[in-house]
């Protein structure tokens, strides 16, 4: 069988005689299985396989993708006449293009990530047995009367790149989940939540029964919500959904979004844009991460690096046409799949933890808003202007009150991020991982 690396050379050399200048490829192979099951029985059951290649080409300022499963040498000679006749056609664009041959290299060896599981992958009975174990364990819950699926899945994947400007690499990765979604309750006043975990080992994934427990638990504690009070109010975002307000600030400094203009941080390079003492740290290093990598999708060496330090933005999110748009070098932030070409995107994220529990900030609160679910957004791009549907727990006297849902959050991103008080409590896990976050004054609508 023809092995990913000898795909993505012969689609070079196809460009190369078919009249490109430079190209890229990739080949992305995977494998994923996943079982879903309710009322202790197998509800579903998934398996996919598939290999596909994508090219690059580009002539002059212009560029085109094509993409395709046949790895047939007729089919690569195919696709790169097509992906060549493509540019031709394409409109000029002076910033694409591949990375200079001096930025490319130095990368770590991918085994010293550990990214992929050597032990036997998951099989459909195995997989079985854990769905089955964790809908157990929700219902196993008091006033848990449905568990609407437990699902777990396993998959595995290959990425494999090659350049012309003389880069090539390859690395697999292996990943494991269960997931549950419990109902708590009777007729309309029914109430959901749910629980999910993955990780790339087998060994580090909670137990199936941890995790079901956790989905009721949360499904009932949900149960007979009321509506708050309106008004300005502390409001504390629960660790597993505070990392969507660090996605509304990533997304602010990437760099596509700021060179169109298009980001409420575009002005705030070298300014204060979260309290003193917080750094946001991107690292694709980390051994086992959820979005670890030894180069980005341009063949950049992959790096720890700040995006903001000590609450200080220091630097866009970029792949090589945003950074040449913007007057500065790629920060290896490319991420392409097989039908498209580079775009800036993070890797993992970890945000400076508080010393405080999430306890502590409940109790500092005195009254205020819980949030452990966001429903709905509607952010401005070039404000910042906040709004989202949420539901949570109401906070009086230091201690939560009652569930309220069916609500809104609305507020200023620039200075929501000014306010931030941090807990202790980041799941080191996520490829997020963020504590809760405690933010003053935003406005509570029933």
């Amino acid at each position: 069988m023809v092995t990913n690396m000898a795909i993505v050379e012969q689609l070079l050399d196809a460009a190369k005689a078919a009249g490109a200048e430079q190209a890229d490829a990739l080949v992305a192979v995977e494998t994923s299985l996943g079982i879903g099951v309710a009322e202790g029985k197998l509800e579903e059951a998934e398996r996919s396989e598939g290999r596909d290649a994508g090219l690059r080409v580009l002539i002059g300022g212009r560029q085109a993708c094509v993409s395709g499963s046949d790895s047939s040498p007729a089919a690569l000679k195919l696709m790169a006449e097509r992906a060549v006749a493509l540019a031709k056609e394409a409109p000029e664009d002076p910033h694409v293009g591949l990375a200079d041959p001096s930025q490319i290299g130095g990368y770590v060896d991918a085994a010293t990530l550990d990214l992929a599981d050597a032990s036997d992958p998951l099989g459909p009975e195995a997989l079985e047995e854990m769905a089955l174990a964790a809908e157990a364990a929700a219902m196993a819950i008091k006033g848990v009367t449905q568990v609407e699926q437990a699902s777990a899945n396993y998959g595995s994947s290959k990425v494999t790149i090659a350049q012309s400007n003389g880069f090539s690499g390859t690395y697999p990765r292996t990943s494991m989940g269960v997931g549950v979604s419990a109902i708590a309750g009777e007729g309309l006043g029914r109430e959901r939540d749910y629980a999910g975990e993955s990780r790339r080992f087998r060994v580090d994934l909670p137990t199936p029964e941890w995790i079901g427990t956790r989905a009721g638990e949360r499904a009932v504690a949900a149960l007979g919500p009321r509506k708050p009070p309106g008004g300005a109010v502390p409001v504390l975002y629960d660790e597993r959904i505070a990392l969507g307000l660090f996605m509304h600030m990533l997304s602010a400094v990437n760099g596509a979004s700021v060179a169109r203009g298009s980001s409420w941080l575009m002005d705030a390079m070298d300014t204060q844009i979260l309290p003193a003492g917080l750094d946001v740290i991107e690292d694709p290093l980390i051994p086992r991460g959820p979005s670890s990598r030894p180069f980005d999708a341009e063949g950049i060496a992959a790096k720890h690096r700040p995006i903001v330090e000590n609450g200080v933005l220091k630097r866009w999110v970029l792949d090589c046409a945003s950074a040449r748009k913007l007057g500065l070098e790629t920060t290896g932030n490319a991420r392409r799949g097989t039908g498209g070409p580079p775009s800036p995107g993070t890797t993992n994220i970890r945000v400076t933890q508080g010393t405080q529990t999430r306890e502590d900030l409940i109790r500092d609160m005195g009254t205020g808003l819980l949030i452990t679910s966001l429903i709905g957004s509607s952010i401005n791009a070039n404000t910042g202007a906040y709004s989202r549907g949420a539901s949570g727990f109401w906070v009086e006297g230091g201690e939560i009150a009652y569930p309220v849902n069916e609500i809104t959050v609305a507020g200023s991103l620039p200075e929501m991020l000014r306010t931030f008080r941090l807990a202790n409590d980041a799941d080191p896990h996520r490829g997020i991982s963020v504590p809760s976050v405690l933010v003053d004054g935003l406005t509570v609508g029933a």
